[in-house]
């Protein structure tokens, strides 16, 4: 189906809108309904249109299908899902099924994978366009190359751009205009639906700081109420959509505040997250579906007399096992991945166990990484790695009866290849330390939470709890066997982050003597498989949570709403 897209200028401050217009047609699906209306209700009358709105999100540059964990009776469960070329496919079968289809992905789309760091994200331009998105936000990751980089990946993308909270910096922490346009408007079936989107102002913070230079965020409470009423009441939409990539936990936030009256879906990104029943709150529904191109979002709209009378959402798993992938959209993947195709499926390593990441305290893929830092660096006295969310699971065995472990993988665990820095830093800091990591993840407040889990180490022991009192959480610290002590100063390891000060570590502050080795993520990796391999990274609880079960796997809290 051809849209013709107009674009709708406005005055001043507000910006830039744009109209997608299509033909009517009527279609009722879905699981989760807040309006009941039946199907033969929408079958009979012919006034009522259902307009489909399928999400992807956090995709991550995962090319082919993989493995992907589910839990299911209280166990994990793995089965293979994904890939782009079967993604299309999907979201083409979708669409055939209704020409009021439309398709939106909310971020981090260019980083991920080893092809993905090796073209700087050049490679996924000419896979997205071919599968005929409507609309994009850009993630928090999508800073990675730097802004310029960053502008010109998503200038490439056909269909149109919309952030409301992303600012050039002029200097001085002066704003300049947004860099993307603040909303959309999309005309169909009668109704006018306006999206506007917001992707994580906490970006600087969580990542290394250089990646968003000339870039500033504004959080989304401080313009969403002004643009909802440009939307609402300049452009008369009679529905209003925030696309975001904030984390579940920020989204829910952002949901129960009043600036955010008016907005009725939140379709959100970047906590990897897969809500399959809207999450209801004060002021909109929330919903997020995963990541790796595992699943599609779908969010149908009943419209009647240009006002949408009703909806329901689906959470919609990527099975390759059930549908033929798309040729076009392979046949692009196969020319991209050509030049780097040996690199990445070379094997440089085994493991014994299935390797993932999706517990929030601690898991096979971490408990890895920091054996493999603690091994090159034994003399060093705490271990750490980022609590990183990404990375889909590798459970296959090979022909050996082991799982291969490729350089491929290794970019899927550790895109960044950071260089590894040492510090001192005394009992007390690191006290603090963990007290603010915790709070970061665990924090009552939703809004104060950021999207990454538990960061990992080896080296120390740490008992706490993760549903306690600001700054009280930590129950017990030994280093190396012995009780902390406060005064004391201790060698720790991380990666090192682009632009951080030279006093901070790993989000630490004022540590002492930081300086850099001569060795990388990766090629501490490798060495290490080389020598070891096959691995058996059973997470060993140095971090022990005591008031929740080690197989925590989220971080929201308070809603109905389960990982699973």
């Amino acid at each position: 189906m051809n849209k013709r897209r107009t674009f709708l200028k406005s005055l001043g401050a507000v910006g830039l809108g744009a109209s997608i217009l299509s033909p009517l047609h009527s279609l009722a699906d879905g699981k989760h309904s807040s309006t009941e209306v039946e199907e033969d209700t929408l079958n009979s009358d012919k006034s009522e249109t259902t307009i489909s709105i399928l999400q992807t999100t956090d995709v991550h540059c995962q090319i082919h299908p993989h493995d992907e964990l589910f839990w299911e009776n209280n166990q994990a469960v793995f089965r293979e899902t994904g890939g782009y070329a079967y993604l299309s496919a999907m979201l083409k079968r979708l669409k055939s099924q209704n020409s009021n289809t439309y398709i939106i992905d909310t971020g981090d789309m260019f980083q991920g994978s080893e092809l993905s760091v090796k073209t700087t994200g050049k490679a996924f331009v000419p896979v997205l366009n071919a599968m005929n998105y409507d609309l994009y936000l850009p993630g928090n990751w999508e800073v990675i190359y730097g802004k310029r980089n960053m502008q010109t990946l998503m200038g490439a993308l056909q269909a149109p751009k919309v952030c409301t909270n992303m600012y050039h910096d002029l200097g001085n922490e002066k704003r300049g205009e947004l860099i993307f346009r603040p909303y959309e408007i999309w005309n169909v079936a009668g109704a006018k639906i306006g999206f506007l989107g917001y992707t994580d102002p906490l970006v600087p913070i969580r990542q290394s700081p250089n990646y968003s230079k000339g870039i500033i965020y504004a959080k989304p409470e401080e313009n969403i109420r002004h643009y909802v009423d440009v939307l609402r009441n300049q452009e008369q939409c009679s529905y209003v959509i925030v696309i975001a990539h904030l984390g579940l936990s920020q989204q829910i936030a952002l949901a129960n505040m009043p600036e955010c009256e008016g907005v009725n879906y939140i379709l959100g990104g970047d906590t990897h997250e897969r809500v399959r029943k809207p999450i209801e709150c004060k002021y909109a529904k929330v919903v997020e579906p995963g990541a790796f191109g595992s699943f599609i979002g779908k969010l149908d709209l009943v419209v009647k007399d240009g006002k949408v009378i009703g909806d329901s959402y689906e959470l919609i798993e990527v099975n390759p096992l059930e549908i033929k992938p798309d040729k076009s959209v392979q046949k692009i993947l196969t020319e991209m991945e050509s030049s780097y195709v040996d690199h990445i499926n070379e094997v440089v390593g085994y493991s014994t166990i299935p390797l993932y990441r999706y517990f929030v305290v601690e898991n096979p893929i971490d408990t890895m990484i920091v054996n493999a830092l603690h091994w090159k660096f034994p003399e060093i006295d705490i271990t750490l790695s980022n609590g990183f969310r990404f990375c889909p699971p590798r459970v296959t065995p090979d022909h050996t009866g082991n799982i291969p472990i490729t350089n491929g993988f290794i970019f899927d665990m550790l895109p960044v290849d950071s260089t590894v820095r040492t510090a001192m830093a005394s009992g007390k800091q690191i006290v603090e330390w963990l007290e603010k990591e915790l709070n970061n993840v665990f924090a009552t407040d939703a809004s104060k939470r950021f999207g990454g889990w538990v960061v990992k180490f080896k080296g120390m022991h740490v008992s706490f709890n993760a549903f306690g009192a600001t700054g009280k959480r930590v129950q017990n610290i030994t280093i190396k066997g012995q009780a902390i002590e406060l005064e004391k100063q201790y060698s720790f390891l991380a990666c090192e982050r682009d632009g951080d000060p030279e006093d901070m570590l790993c989000r630490m502050k004022g540590v002492t003597n930081a300086k850099n080795t001569t060795e990388t993520l990766h090629a501490v990796m490798k060495e290490y498989l080389s020598k070891n391999s096959p691995v058996t990274p059973i997470p060993e609880q140095n971090a022990q949570i005591l008031d929740a079960p080690t197989t925590l796997l989220t971080q929201v809290s308070g809603v109905d709403y389960q990982f699973r």
